[in-house]
């Protein structure tokens, strides 16, 4: 360990850009392992963040860094195309195991905006058409084509104008389904009409080339849309020519209890953008078709230096490996079964509990206000910081950041989830006993 390690934490936002030294929490760590990071305090941190969704096989797990030091043994970089190496062509080949059927052609990048520019790319060159729709809430990335169709929050695309010919539609919205109506029908009728008036007033299908979704919203507040709505899109697309795209960069490699969300859903998109969990933390990413659209981008079209890296591509099959031995997508199930259990006995104990949105291991707990029943960011990060004090690492998401993550590794246990969930029950507690107590001495 460096011995100005301290000192250099300290000057940290001077030496990194505010927009990312800024964020939360900043914890200093010195090692990851597992469910755990190591702080530089000397405390041990439980993550229910993995990463941000990337960690899914566990920080550090033994077969992936053995498969990373023997693949540093082999080749540290090979540009894809100039050379080829195996293990590009052998997760090309196991990819195809897990993905839905018809998927089966990949150009591999390093990132999740990365798979996300080549995926309109792509629909754009097949298609010959120049729009792209897209969903209110959405986060597809932070670059200039994926900015285009990022919602989650105004403040990423302030003074940008993002370019890209797209329009947006409203997200299902299955807090406004009346009492009594099925939320598919219900969510499946309004897309339908939202549809219809986009292409009555402002642009008609056929100039359409793609339309672009997370099949479970994500860094815009974790909304699980009902199937029916996800079909209807699929019927929609298919019905006027225009290409449907999932986002699976967080849902992906088993964070819904399979596979994939498309998978979770029924709903097979004709390109797939894929990342986060794919290589266990290393960058790699990829732009997912079929080969019948793959061919249609012409040499030269689409291209990268280090996408593919063989080094990712090593640790990626061994993220399946262990995926697979461990049975990771059934523990996700179950797991993220039993962590909604209880969330929602936590839900009745504590006002602060706005709704529980949660599809496998993917868990959003909404904060509200208990004296108004308001999304409440600043209530959440003060929960957030109480959570860390006891040792546990929650992230936020929401468009007023009114959402914890709860996104452990797919290896978690039962035991794990009970400390990290009592960790949450003491921290929102003494929350309520502070602002409800200050709420009632100031009237």
């Amino acid at each position: 360990m460096s011995s100005d390690w301290s000192y250099l934490v300290g000057q940290m936002h001077a030496l990194l850009a505010p927009s990312m030294a800024k964020d939360h929490p900043n914890l200093p760590v010195v090692k990851a392992e597992g469910s755990y990071y190591y702080g530089l305090d000397g405390k041990t941190y439980l993550d229910f963040t993995s990463g941000i969704a990337v960690a899914n096989t566990g920080h550090r797990h033994p077969k992936v860094v053995e498969a990373i030091k023997q693949a540093a043994d082999q080749l540290v970089h090979g540009p894809s195309g100039v050379v080829i190496y195996e293990s590009i062509l052998r997760l090309a080949k196991e990819l195809t195991t897990v993905l839905p059927a018809g998927l089966d052609c990949f150009f591999f990048a390093n990132s999740g905006t990365e798979a996300i520019e080549g995926a309109i790319k792509l629909a754009k060159h097949v298609t010959k058409r120049p729009y792209v729709i897209s969903f209110l809430g959405c986060f597809h990335g932070r670059s200039m084509g994926s900015l285009s169709v990022t919602t989650s929050k105004s403040k990423y695309r302030k003074f940008l104008q993002p370019g890209g010919l797209t329009y947006q539609l409203p997200y299902a919205r299955v807090e406004e389904c009346p009492a009594g109506a099925a939320p598919d029908a219900y969510c499946a009728e309004r897309l339908e009409k939202d549809f219809e008036t986009l292409f009555a007033h402002q642009v008609t299908p056929e100039e359409v080339a793609c339309a672009i979704v997370e099949p479970v919203l994500g860094e815009g507040g974790y909304i699980v849309p009902p199937k029916g709505w996800l079909k209807k899109l699929r019927e929609i697309c298919d019905r006027h020519g225009i290409l449907l795209i999932f986002d699976e960069v967080q849902t992906g490699f088993g964070r819904t209890g399979n596979w994939f969300a498309a998978q979770t859903f029924g709903v097979t998109p004709d390109i797939m953008a894929i990342a986060k969990g794919i290589a266990s933390g290393l960058p790699l990413s990829a732009t997912v078709a079929s080969h019948d659209l793959m061919k249609q981008w012409p040499l030269g079209s689409h291209g990268t230096t280090f996408g593919g890296n063989p080094i990712a591509c090593a640790a990626a099959l061994a993220t399946l490996e262990v995926m697979k031995e461990e049975n990771l997508v059934e523990n996700a199930r179950v797991m993220g079964s039993y962590a909604r259990e209880q969330l929602c006995r936590l839900q009745q104990k504590h006002p602060t509990i706005g709704s529980i949105r949660a599809v496998g291991l993917m868990i959003g707990i909404e904060i509200v206000d208990p004296r108004t029943n308001a999304p409440n960011g600043e209530g959440l990060l003060t929960i957030l910081n109480k959570c860390l004090s006891k040792g546990v690492l929650f992230y936020l998401c929401g468009n007023r950041g009114e959402v914890i993550r709860m996104i452990p590794p797919l290896t978690v246990t039962k035991e794990q989830i009970d400390f990290g969930l009592r960790m949450l029950d003491e921290a929102i507690t003494e929350y309520e006993h502070e602002i409800l107590c200050i709420g009632s001495s100031a009237v």
